[in-house]
């Protein structure tokens, strides 16, 4: 009886690639929502199923990622790849679960266009803007619950929501970010909360992180070359946001839609709704987005705006876990470092119940809208009812009325 429950308390120290990949593609087609909902896939599938590793090592993780930039549930199953096989399978972890829906997306970019040679009029999609708000709303109130736990969580909250919704500079989101992670730190000050560690960090991947990141800009400012801008600014994205796919919607809404018009509120909501429908990581969106921001010049433009989008704002966020993963167990040692994420989280929070109020302006007050966001929010919160099943019926919705 001792050797069968050692036996079931033993975890992987190896695996094969084709079986751990197996577990991330049916990871990946069955992960909807946003972080918190692909915690509960990886740990159905990962932690009870197949005994990769513990809970309390998941939970771990997702807390290191959510202290990153860029996405969470990416970095997250990138980060059990790394545990399970080291770099070269992490690699290959992003792959298996990013690329079914960036695929998937890129290909919707060119929906409009399509639509317009069929004579198809784009009204069938209006109600999958105020639906994505009703997502966007359920995502609020949920994130809300989780992060308000005290009054200085919902002054972060409240605050960063006030001042995000009249300041929409991109560079607005990661200052408030790091400024709630800062004041949380300031305010719950512990004795030896910088208790010191020894770490040896590999520089290559940061000094690489940097490269991109500096060189982009540098690059993006001395040509017009859309495509290298393109990569420039959806690499910035992956560097510069915190959290989910949620988090990403005002930043980029902000430059792609406020600032740079590469595609009207409409047609950002439409991709945005329709990524709902999907399974995978919601950062995929960029793939949709960056192939509206490459119209007009060739499909092969387009194409390639859709695949850079991707690779852009996925790229900071597996450099990043290839510098930190290494050095986990000895950061999460670190106090502070804990200290900071309710004050991260709580910001978080605010920037997506703002991102709700945006987008809710944008896609028009009207009666028939505000029902569908109302009916949108309801139908995710309180059934069971899939969140494809929701878009096909704003979709079905469009056709009928």
């Amino acid at each position: 009886m001792n050797s069968d429950n050692d036996n079931k308390e033993t975890l992987r120290s190896s695996v094969s690639y084709p079986a751990f990949l197996k577990d991330v593609l049916i990871c990946s087609l069955g992960a909807y929502g946003g972080p918190e909902a692909h915690l509960g896939v990886f740990l159905d599938r990962m932690v009870t199923k197949k005994r990769y590793l513990k809970e309390q090592d998941l939970v771990e993780l997702m807390a290191l990622c959510s202290i990153l930039p860029g996405p969470t549930s990416t970095q997250t199953i990138v980060s059990i790849g790394y545990r399970m096989g080291g770099r070269k399978l992490a690699f290959f972890t992003m792959i298996v679960w990013a690329l079914p829906v960036l695929f998937v997306m890129g290909f919707l970019s060119f929906g409009y266009q399509v639509l317009s040679s069929m004579n198809v009029s784009y009204s069938i999609l209006r109600f999958i803007g105020p639906m994505a708000v009703g997502f966007i709303i359920v995502a609020a109130l949920r994130i809300g619950r989780k992060v308000v736990t005290d009054l200085l969580s919902l002054g972060l909250l409240l605050s960063s929501a006030v001042l995000t919704f009249f300041f929409r500079s991109p560079w607005v989101f990661p200052l408030v970010l790091a400024a709630g992670g800062l004041i949380s730190i300031l305010i719950k000050r512990e004795k030896g909360m910088w208790n010191p560690v020894q770490i040896r960090p590999p520089w290559g991947y940061l000094v690489l992180f940097a490269a991109l990141a500096v060189g982009g800009l540098a690059a993006a400012s001395l040509t017009d070359f859309r495509l290298l801008e393109n990569f420039e600014r959806f690499y910035r994205y992956g560097y510069l946001v915190f959290g989910g796919g949620q988090v990403v919607v005002p930043v980029m809404y902000g430059e792609l839609v406020d600032i740079r018009q590469f595609m009207t509120g409409g047609e950002f909501l439409t991709g945005y709704g329709l990524v709902q429908g999907l399974p995978g990581p919601m950062f995929s969106f960029a793939a949709y987005a960056g192939g509206m921001a490459s119209r007009g010049e060739g499909i092969l433009i387009q194409a390639l705006g859709a695949a850079i989008g991707g690779i852009g704002i996925f790229l900071p966020g597996l450099l990043l876990i290839y510098f930190v993963y290494p050095l986990w167990e000895d950061l999460k040692q670190i106090r502070a470092i804990r200290l900071s994420l309710a004050g991260i989280n709580a910001v978080a929070g605010g920037l997506i119940a703002v991102a709700a109020v945006i987008l809710t302006l944008s896609s028009g007050i009207s009666l028939e809208n505000l029902t569908v966001t109302a009916a949108s929010a309801l139908l995710l919160g309180f059934t069971k009812i899939p969140p494809p099943l929701i878009v096909l019926a704003a979709f079905g919705l469009g056709i009928i009325l």
